[in-house]
């Protein structure tokens, strides 16, 4: 329903994830009988959780200890790894920087070219330890740098942006055609963000294995106070999880993947995200806080280093324990930023659901 802001104006309410809660069934379960893997194209996952590709979240270091962990890590490609041979006193200076000069001195290191030779090197880097391999371009880079990523054999390309869509206009240059890329490229793509059905059923249309919900949250983006633009997250999940189910029907058959990105920090906001409709979901804050992380307890985004208009800031949000422990316990914490994936089954054991798809068929409650 339509509340009225003023004469002129009409908005729908929507709700946040702080907004809603999971609802107990009349059946529980044993934790450990609970099944948290999830599938999308030939992949095969034993965590529904995936890095954002960040570069105080993503190493190719810590992209293979997710691996090995049974998560998947998303190389961000326009980051410091591929700008510069060896980016790790860039990184021990941006956690060192003061917090006013900070943003300029993020402009400043990322001003350095992109260097596609470091591309393929990172990436084989990651294939070479047995591992699915997963980069990120922005849709801007994506036509440029696109080859030199395939034939370096990634597994899952990855296009994100604060928000993309299938209908980009512009009169500078020619778009990304999203549906012909993604229709000649031989590997499964996942793009985002989005937030409403529409925008997430036109990028179902381009031949998309997987689809980002969000953009506007985050520790570490400004997105909703530079341009005013956010997005109420379990409404978000559970509108694209309906054009999910729409497109379904549409195409006969064929599942796009619903991928929560934005808004989740804490354990409870994965279950949350999951009982929205969500297949999986893609996190950086809690990554970041892992004692490997490459943001040595900072965390900054893409936005905080925008040359002209920087949406996000490094924020420090300080070091939590090695990433087996963030995932898996012991926590030593009651604030949901450990052991993620053990709370995950107790949400799933207390309602009685024994795997994910199950899972999103559960009740939930409006709090506010």
């Amino acid at each position: 329903m339509d509340l009225e802001i003023g004469a002129a104006k009409r908005g729908r309410r929507a709700y946040a994830f702080d907004d809603v809660a999971i609802v107990p069934s009349r059946r529980t379960r044993d934790p450990q009988e609970v099944s948290t893997a999830w599938q999308i194209d030939a992949y095969r996952f034993d965590l529904p959780v995936i890095a954002a590709p960040m570069d105080s979240v993503m190493s190719p270091a810590t992209a293979i200890e997710l691996g090995r962990l049974g998560g998947l890590g998303v190389l961000d490609l326009e980051g410091l790894w591929t700008r510069y041979d060896d980016p790790d006193a860039l990184l021990a200076e941006i956690a060192e920087s003061e917090g006013d000069l900070c943003t300029t001195r993020l402009q400043e290191i990322y001003a350095e070219p992109i260097k596609p030779e470091l591309i393929a090197e990172r990436l084989s880097h990651v294939r070479a330890a047995g591992v699915t391999v997963a980069g990120a371009l922005s849709p801007q880079r994506t036509k440029q740098f696109a080859d030199v990523v395939v034939d370096a054999g990634v597994d899952i390309f990855v296009i994100r942006g604060t928000t993309v869509s299938a209908e980009h206009v512009s009169g500078r240059s020619e778009p990304l055609n999203l549906k012909q890329f993604i229709y000649e490229l031989d590997v499964p793509v996942i793009v985002g963000g989005c937030a409403t059905g529409q925008a997430a059923l036109h990028l179902m249309r381009s031949g998309a294995a997987g689809v980002l919900v969000g953009f506007g949250g985050g520790a570490a983006h400004t997105t909703r106070s530079v341009l005013g633009v956010a997005v109420p997250m379990a409404t978000a999940v559970a509108d694209v999880a309906a054009a999910r189910r729409d497109y379904l029907d549409e195409s006969g058959g064929r599942y796009v993947h619903v991928i929560a990105d934005g808004s989740i920090g804490r354990s409870g906001d994965i279950a949350k995200a999951i009982a929205c409709g969500a297949d999986a979901v893609m996190i950086g804050s809690p990554f970041a806080r892992a004692t490997e992380a490459p943001g040595r307890g900072f965390h900054w985004g893409a936005e905080a280093w925008h040359p002209e208009l920087p949406r996000g800031e490094r924020v420090n949000i300080g070091s939590a324990g090695p990433m087996s422990a963030v995932l898996f316990g012991p926590s030593s914490v009651a604030d949901g930023t450990m052991n993620l994936i053990g709370a995950l089954r107790r949400s799933m054991a207390t309602t009685g659901y024994t795997d994910l798809k199950e899972f999103q068929r559960v009740e939930l409650a409006v709090e506010s």
